[in-house]
């Protein structure tokens, strides 16, 4: 077997894309708990720390793991604690078995997780020019524990005083929850079809969501969790050129 990418909690496959676009030769594989019917490339259903011991661990160049947010997420803190007792840190687990590799590993997370992931590298749509058709701004921010060590994205985060389409709690930004119009901070969850309002807040349908993140082959649930392929392109090229060892075949 050539090179390998380990894709752990892998979702419908967003951080995957971003990989093979820098290792194409690479033979990618994605580890979940839930079925992803949709999800490009080798699929291995089971939970990661139960199926660990099966995956070819010998050729894998790097490893990427996005645990389960609902822990440290907004949405599950405020009137929703509660509901955040039903969830388990899984990052320090996590990251006892990448540590225990000593190959390249990258654990990404949400604005929540900032504190409990090590020197994170923080990155945003508005880095890589995401937008949507009209061309509202895509305000995902999410955060990559890197092993090598990764510390400056491409370039500052830039929110314009424009339409945006981000991730913040019930879908608005709470810095610009009196904004009602389309220009209002707009989730990547919205309705399945055009634009539609709801609680005072507008919400883009999922053409334009798909667009605004890069991603043409998942369903509107699926891009909820997603991460912009965008992002694992830029993490994948700065760890080609800290010297992960990959060879393209022949």
């Amino acid at each position: 077997m050539g090179s390998v990418i380990i894709d752990l909690f892998c979702g419908a496959g967003g951080a995957a894309m971003g990989y093979h676009r820098v290792f194409p030769d690479a033979e990618i594989i994605g580890v979940d708990i839930k079925p992803q019917p949709r999800y490009p490339f080798t699929f291995v259903q089971g939970d990661i720390f139960e199926v660990w011991e099966t995956l070819p661990h010998d050729d894998v160049i790097l490893y990427h793991s996005s645990p389960p947010c609902q822990y440290h997420s907004v949405m599950t803190k405020g009137r929703w604690q509660e509901r955040r007792k039903e969830h388990v840190n899984l990052i320090p687990q996590t990251r006892e078995l990448l540590v225990g590799t000593g190959k390249p590993y990258v654990i990404e997370n949400v604005q929540g997780a900032r504190n409990e992931l090590i020197n994170p590298l923080m990155l945003c749509g508005t880095m890589f020019n995401l937008r949507a058709r009209n061309g509202a701004q895509l305000w995902r921010h999410r955060y990559f524990e890197c092993n090598p060590e990764l510390i400056f994205p491409p370039c500052t985060c830039n929110h314009e005083k424009t339409p945006a389409i981000g991730v913040y709690g019930g879908g608005q930004h709470p810095l610009r929850k009196t904004r009602t119009r389309k220009n209002a901070t707009i989730g990547v969850y919205g309705s399945t079809g055009g634009s539609s309002s709801r609680d005072g807040k507008s919400f883009y349908g999922i053409e334009d969501r798909k667009i605004a993140m890069g991603i043409d082959w998942m369903v509107g649930r699926e891009l909820n969790q997603a991460i912009p392929p965008a992002y694992t392109e830029y993490i994948g090229q700065q760890m080609l050129q800290r010297g992960v060892s990959y060879k393209e075949k022949e």
